[in-house]
C-alpha cells in the first residue's frame, strides 16, 4: 500500500507547484538589484557627443531609466505612453540606448570600427526619436551593452524606479502599460518624492 501512496503524493505536490506556477506574470521577474545602489557608469549622450550621463549626476532626484533600441518591437508599442508620459516632466526620463546596432543582428560587427559603429548608433537613435518623438530628458549610449549587464537587462524595453539615494526601487520588465505607470510605478515615485 505504501508503494502505491508515495508516487500519488509526488503527484499531488507537482498538480499544487504547477497550479502556483500558472497564476504568477511571467513579466514578474524579480531583481536581484531592487534595494540596491544603481550600479554606477558613465556614457556618452545621444544628443550631444561630448556631453556624458551618470546616475550620479541625478543623485537627490528620484528618475526613470528606461532601457530600449530602435530595433525593439516592444518599445515600439510602449513608446505613444513615454511619449505622453514625457509631456508631463513629471520625474527625470532617461532613456539607455541599448547597444543599437549589435542588439539587432542586422551589421556584422566584425567590419565596422568603433567610431563608425558609435557614428550609426547616433544616426539610428536620433533618427527613431525624430520619427517618434522624443520623451526622454536625455539619452546615453550603452553601445557594447555592458551597462545592461550590470543592471541585469535580459531584455528590452525594461524600466527601472530610481531614488533619491541611487536606490533601485522598481524594476519593470517588457513594455510599460498605462495600468503598470498608474498604478504601481507613478505611486511609488511619489512615495520617494516626499
Amino acid at each position: 500500500m505504501n508503494k502505491f501512496l508515495w508516487p500519488l503524493v509526488g503527484f499531488a505536490v507537482l498538480v499544487v507547484l504547477l497550479g502556483v506556477g500558472l497564476t504568477l506574470n511571467p513579466r514578474d521577474v524579480p531583481s536581484p538589484l531592487v534595494g540596491k545602489p544603481a550600479p554606477a557608469f558613465t556614457l556618452k549622450q545621444l544628443g550631444a557627443a561630448d556631453q556624458t550621463f551618470s546616475p550620479q549626476d541625478l543623485r537627490g532626484k528620484v528618475w526613470l531609466l528606461n532601457v530600449w533600441a530602435s530595433w525593439c518591437v516592444s518599445c515600439r508599442q510602449e513608446h505613444p505612453l513615454l511619449v505622453e508620459f514625457g509631456k508631463k516632466q513629471a520625474v527625470p526620463l532617461i532613456g539607455l540606448n541599448y547597444k543599437e546596432l549589435r542588439g539587432d543582428g542586422g551589421v556584422d560587427m566584425s567590419r565596422i570600427g568603433a567610431d563608425d559603429e558609435e557614428r550609426q548608433a547616433r544616426q539610428r537613435a536620433a533618427g527613431w526619436l525624430e520619427a517618434h518623438g522624443n520623451p526622454y530628458t536625455l539619452t546615453a549610449l550603452d553601445l557594447d551593452g555592458r551597462v545592461g549587464i550590470d543592471y541585469g537587462v535580459y531584455g528590452v524595453p525594461e524600466t527601472y524606479v530610481i531614488d533619491k539615494a541611487g536606490i533601485i526601487r522598481l524594476k519593470h520588465t517588457g513594455p510599460l502599460t498605462p495600468e503598470a505607470l498608474s498604478g504601481k510605478i507613478m505611486p511609488l515615485v511619489a512615495e520617494l518624492s516626499k
